[in-house]
């Protein structure tokens, strides 16, 4: 099956380029590492004395020192960019940004979702929607200081690679559950007789399972190699911004590629033809619906302007272009990145917090923590405030309005 397929693809792609050998640098594919009249080899001389480079690769391409594995070299236009202030300022603005909303955001959603709404099978999708996002949001902390800290990683090898992986991770899970949504949606507006037969708890928890799975898998290859690289005459320790030019070409190519393919262009299809064909019916169906009409319009339009612009920048880089043609795409993958991750902050308020009922049940949680703060800190407290705000929330009227919360 397809999810078969997803799941095996990138990891014995991961699995592969572990197993063998790896890449050897620049040095070793030239056959010598040579030598100036100084004894020493800028890296131009090195690009010309070694065997031509391989395509543009995703991340700036770096050179090794001699007789210095964790050291690269790098063109200095490259360098200008790498430490310029769209990296060091705009792109940990943006990642804070994604922090003060989205943390917040999503994780009051998802204690709503997870205690005061009916576990419906699109409730269940929706959890591990804010599920992502809200880990999304947790991941980027370290990205942040990393950044405002002028390219400087002060957390390790593991801690890089661990948070590069959760940083695709998250983010492209949150697109797998956004395709795995637009279905449950489709089979309930499009197919609503067959949806009594196939939408239900096995089938919401079936594809959750399924997009957690391909989302872990894709991400593997990000743990396989070393990401972090000190920058030649500098004190600049760079995470995953720089990597040697011969792993880029033979193990991120591949990853990358299945990344963007299977993680986010199948998923995006797969919104474009569930929320048409829903569009259609809504269309069709008159002016009763032109607020879920508007509504599924935004969801759609939201998912492609923030993820296909830095997955289209990926797949440029891996065209095989001439290599001067590409130089700096890398510089503009970077805050087309940061910009993704954005998403995670409109995902709460055009799937949760349009409706009026989830925002009622939020209005009230809220009420109720701090009715029962005040109620704390006095020595008397009045008894009917917490009978009152209990029962909003289970009344029988209040629990049967429960099921327009999750939007269908």
């Amino acid at each position: 099956s397809m999810w078969v397929l997803l799941l095996l693809c990138p990891l014995a792609l991961g699995f592969s380029l572990e197993g063998g050998a790896q890449t050897p640098s620049i040095y070793d594919e030239g056959g010598s590492t040579g030598s100036g009249d100084d004894g020493t080899l800028g890296p131009w001389t090195r690009l010309q004395a070694a065997t031509p480079c391989p395509p543009q690769p995703r991340s700036f391409p770096g050179w090794h020192c001699a007789n210095n594995s964790d050291t690269l070299e790098l063109w200095d236009n490259s360098r200008a960019l790498l430490l310029g202030w769209v990296p060091t300022r705009l792109v940990p603005a943006l990642y804070g940004l994604v922090l003060v909303v989205g943390l917040p955001a999503n994780s009051l959603a998802l204690w709503v979702l997870a205690t005061r709404v009916p576990r419906l099978p699109s409730t269940v999708l929706l959890m591990n929607l804010a599920a992502a996002d809200l880990l999304l949001a947790l991941a980027l902390p370290p990205r942040i200081a990393y950044h405002l800290r002028g390219q400087r990683w002060p957390f390790g090898e593991a801690a890089c690679r661990l948070d590069m992986a959760a940083l695709y991770g998250h983010m492209y899970c949150s697109v797998l559950l956004l395709a795995a949504i637009s279905l449950d949606r489709y089979l309930a507006l499009v197919h609503p007789l067959r949806a009594r037969a196939l939408r239900g708890q096995r089938l919401a928890t079936g594809l959750c399972t399924a997009a957690w799975l391909v989302a872990v898998t894709l991400v593997l290859p990000l743990g396989l190699q070393q990401q972090t690289f000190r920058l030649s005459r500098s004190d600049h320790v760079v995470c995953h911004d720089v990597l040697p030019v011969g792993t880029q070409a033979s193990h991120w190519r591949p990853a990358f590629l299945c990344l963007a393919v299977l993680g986010c262009f199948l998923p995006l299809l797969a919104m474009l033809f569930c929320y048409g064909a829903t569009l259609r019916a809504l269309a069709a169906s008159g002016r009763r619906y032109r607020h879920a009409l508007r509504l599924t319009s935004l969801v759609l339009a939201s998912a492609v302007a923030f993820f296909v612009p830095s997955n289209v920048l990926l797949l440029l880089h891996y065209s095989d272009p001439d290599l001067d043609a590409w130089r700096h795409l890398y510089a503009a993958y970077v805050p087309s990145l940061a910009l993704s991750t954005l998403n995670s902050c409109v995902d709460p308020f055009v799937y949760y917090y349009v409706s009026a009922e989830f925002r009622d049940k939020v209005r009230e949680v809220v009420l109720r923590r701090v009715q029962g703060a005040t109620k704390t800190s006095r020595e008397r407290g009045s008894p009917g405030t917490g009978t009152r705000s209990s029962s909003l929330v289970t009344g029988p009227q209040e629990a049967g309005q429960q099921r327009g919360v999750v939007l269908g």
